[in-house]
This record gives structure tokens, sequence and C-alpha cells, in this order.
């Protein structure tokens, strides 16, 4: 029970309407030909529904990969369907995908293409080390990891801490003298969530199955922590 996901957020603040706009039938078809296999993949967008301030859909991609069968490699056709948000908060459009960071990062530049003709148009969110300390102090007592990158001590590239004690020792202090926060699993006061999360705003929620309660905890406990 893992739902793993990243936070991005738009170049420029489109409206909800704009953005459904934008998206709404994009569908392309690609023709796939390896020896005797042949394929149409798709890639399109499905299932949108705006709500208020919110958009989610769908991202449907194929993609061939390969598999041994009978003493040959043959190519097989798979299919990505990745959940996705835009969510708009204090003043900026949020993104957020559904999908482990390298495929969340891979959807991300895909729907920049769609939005805005380019990549660039949707970028990484940032949450701050000091931010990232705030979320751990809201329940200290329950963050079980901690790492530490932009380590001052020379040779030493990241810090980290594990275990069920971590608030009960000064390590944590020292560590944050020498370098910045940026991962931490931690639960979540109001949801009791494990979740773990980086400054890069990748948010992994450790004991939840559900993707719109994935989408419910982001939109109203992790959009505030994101800084330009």
């Amino acid at each position: 029970m893992v739902v793993a996901g990243k936070i991005f957020r738009l170049s420029e603040s489109l409206s909800i309407a704009e953005i459904a706009s934008r998206l709404e039938g994009h569908r392309i078809e690609e023709e796939y030909e390896e020896g005797d296999s042949k394929f149409t993949l798709l890639t399109e967008i499905v299932g949108l529904s705006p709500k208020q301030n919110m958009l989610r859909g769908v991202y449907s991609h194929d993609y061939v990969t390969h598999v041994f069968h009978r003493g040959k490699v043959a190519p097989l056709p798979r299919t990505v369907e990745a959940v996705f948000s835009f969510a708009q908060h204090n003043g900026m459009t949020f993104l957020t995908v559904v999908e482990k960071k390298r495929m969340a990062n891979l959807i991300a530049n895909k729907l920049s293409e769609v939005l805005f003709d380019k990549i660039g148009g949707v970028l990484e969110a940032r949450i701050a080390p000091e931010t990232l300390k705030s979320f751990h102090l809201k329940n200290p007592e329950e963050t079980k990891i901690a790492f530490f990158d932009n380590v001052d001590i020379p040779n030493i590239n990241k810090l980290s801490l594990y275990g069920p004690d971590l608030i009960n020792t000064s390590l944590f202090e020292d560590y944050g003298k020498h370098g910045d926060l940026w991962y931490v699993v931690a639960k979540s006061r109001g949801y009791g969530y494990v979740v773990g999360i980086t400054r890069e705003a990748s948010v992994t929620v450790f004991n939840l199955a559900d993707k719109e309660k994935y989408l419910e905890y982001v939109t109203k406990e992790l959009y505030s922590l994101i800084t330009v």
C-alpha cells in the first residue's frame, strides 16, 4: 500500500477552464513495426473532470518493451495510465502526477508540450529546507527518517538518520547545522498518513492505496509548502 507522486508548478498561471480546453481531445497515434510485429501506439488524455478550482484526468501512454520468449526477444506493447490533477492555490497553478519520480517527470514534460507547445512550461516545485523542517516539527516524535545534503564537512556528501527515537537525539539539530534537510519521512498528524517528502516535492504515502485520497491530501496539506 504505497502511492507515489510528484508536485509541479506552471510557469504561468492558467485558469482551470483554459487548461481543460488545451488538454481536451489530445490524442496521438503512432505506428510501430519490428520484425513480424506491428502495433498502433496511442497517447491520449482522458477522463477530464473539472471541479471548482481543480481539474483531474488520466494521461494514457502506450510504449513497447521487450520480453524473452522461446529463445527470441519479442516486442510487447504496454500502457501507462497516470492520474494527474491541476489545482490553483495562492495565485499559483500546480500539477500533481501520481507516478514515481522518473515517470512523473516524463509526463510533466509531455503535458507541458500539450499546454505550451514546449518543454519548460511545467516546472519542478520546490520546498525550502526550513519549510520541510516545519513539516517535521508538526509531529516530531513520528519522524523516522531524515536526509541532509549540501553538507559543509569535506568529503561528506549526505547525512542520514533512521530510527524511531530520532527526535530524542541531538544529531538532528547537529546535522541541520552542517547541511540542508532534503528528505523526511514523518506521520501527518491530521491524516495519519506516513509521508516521505523531498525538497523537489516528490511525495510518497506509505500507508495508502487510494489515489483520490492521495490527491486530496496533497492538495489540502502540501501545496502550501511550495515556494517559487
